[in-house]
């Protein structure tokens, strides 16, 4: 077997989903994925790893060797090696092997392993639903388009909790707990997102006043960017009715006369 031939192979197992080997080696690989992820929780709890943190640190080496080689075939038999290495997938699945490595110098890194289970996301892939990672581009382009208008909310908010800590400070002050404006702005920012942890709370009638409005205010912070990634995605539906959604990779951006996806050149369903 020549070494394109080969490549070729290993391609279509470890990248394609549609043969009965690379559905297999899916499955297989989202398996140990998951089996791995289960072993970093049972080493994370003292019992186990009490009782069985020789075997669970073995169990995680072998997983972690697996991946390892896992990632190089992916790199050595993909044509351009840097359009994996730079994907979403190619970084996920680097992150997911480097912390075990990275515990040999700083040994409780080797619990952010589960990491890897974000690899999961191939499933849908896998199950023929990549409509649903189409929907999800389509949310996080309803967020980057919000960015801005979140950025100047978050600013409007930060001055607005610094207004209220400062004068929570001066009417409550160190006696009631707002030792410091910092630590008054700790609590409104508790006060405004709800949170409400009560571990400092104002104890005059005119302080009380004033987390009532910022309580009230707390209501109008949730629902302001809500209503703008909101506005957004409501609106990028409206452009996506006009669209084909490319089947294969997910791809929405594409005329209704489309025959090809532009991005993997599958033929498009135009029906």
């Amino acid at each position: 077997m020549s070494d394109n031939t080969f490549k070729n192979k290993l391609y279509e197992i470890i990248f394609e989903s549609d043969t009965p080997a690379g559905k297999a080696f899916d499955l297989l690989l989202i398996a140990s994925i998951l089996a791995s992820v289960i072993v970093v929780f049972f080493d994370s709890v003292n019992y186990y790893n009490a009782q069985y943190g020789e075997v669970l640190y073995i169990l995680e080496w072998i997983f972690t060797i697996l991946f390892t080689i896992e990632y190089l075939l992916r790199i050595y038999c993909i044509g351009n090696p840097f359009n994996y290495i730079g994907s979403f997938f190619g970084i996920i699945d680097l992150l997911s092997i480097l912390p075990t490595y990275i515990s040999l110098v700083i040994p409780a890194s080797r619990y952010l392993s589960v990491i890897r289970i974000l690899r999961v996301l191939r499933i849908f892939r896998i199950l023929k639903l990549m409509l649903y990672i189409g929907e999800a581009n389509m949310l996080i382009k309803a967020f980057n388009a919000s960015r801005r208008k979140i950025v100047v909310f978050l600013f409007a908010v930060l001055v607005l909790v610094s207004i209220f800590g400062s004068v929570m400070y001066l009417i409550e002050g160190e006696a009631h707990g707002f030792t410091s404006i910092p630590r008054s702005i700790y609590w409104a920012i508790v006060t405004i997102t709800t949170v409400g942890y009560g571990d400092i709370s104002p104890q005059t009638e005119l302080g009380q006043t004033v987390a009532a409005i910022a309580m009230i205010i707390g209501y109008i912070t949730i629902a302001i960017p809500t209503g703008i990634v909101s506005a957004e995605y409501t609106s990028m539906s409206n452009l996506k009715s006009s669209e084909v959604i490319c089947q294969k990779c997910g791809t929405i951006e594409h005329e209704k006369s489309s025959k090809f996806c532009k991005d993997c050149g599958a033929e498009m369903d135009v029906n």
